[in-house]
């Protein structure tokens, strides 16, 4: 019977340990699978693969500006594709039941710093002026990859019954790699299913 007994609070704590994971789909800037560990009590770990939003039409023209295929290159327009947004996060979790008489389920703020890296292909379309009426339009590819750290707050909350979680979020993405300095705001909502 004692060893009944020990292998059935073995396997209850075991459970509680294993809803510390979460799988989910967030969708926003960047939309991603995410993945979401606890490593401490009120400490998480994430990680985040999905599609990055592009930058703005003077970001990727001023890039073209900086760095002409040819000194007489007039920029026309460019097209994205391929991007991709890999994520790696801590964050710091708080619980507001208490705060907002929340009887049922579970209510996480949360703040947390972490590294991004984003990469988007963009073909450039542009012309060199020529004496005739007609300008033949060339094209360059380049692989544009951003990288730095990022900042974000957020609440989530875990129901009651369900093995699930539901959150929302806004952040802010430095660049520290392509171009120094350039700010990106962020944010997006979820859910993760808890296993």
């Amino acid at each position: 019977m004692k060893y009944f007994l020990f292998i059935v609070l073995f396997s209850c704590s075991m459970a509680t340990y294993a809803q510390s994971d979460q799988i989910g789909l967030r969708i926003g800037e960047p939309l991603s699978i995410t993945y979401k560990t606890y490593i401490k009590k009120d400490i998480s770990a994430e990680a985040m693969i999905g599609r990055g939003g592009p930058n703005s039409i003077q970001y990727y023209r001023r890039a073209f500006e900086n760095n002409r295929p040819l000194s007489s290159a007039i920029y026309n327009s460019q097209s994205a594709s391929n991007a991709l947004s890999l994520n790696l996060r801590l964050a710091y979790h708080q619980n507001y039941n208490s705060e907002f008489n929340i009887s049922e389920g579970l209510l996480l703020g949360y703040g947390g710093v972490g590294l991004q890296m984003r990469s988007v292909e963009v073909t450039y379309y542009y012309h060199t002026p020529t004496g005739s009426e007609t300008l033949p339009v060339s094209t360059e590819t380049r692989n544009n990859i951003d990288f730095g750290p990022e900042a974000f707050i957020g609440t989530e909350y875990l129901f009651q019954d369900l093995p699930i979680s539901a959150f929302a979020e806004f952040g802010f993405f430095l660049e520290l790699m392509d171009r120094l300095g350039h700010l990106k705001i962020q944010g997006g909502i979820g859910v993760r299913y808890l296993f």
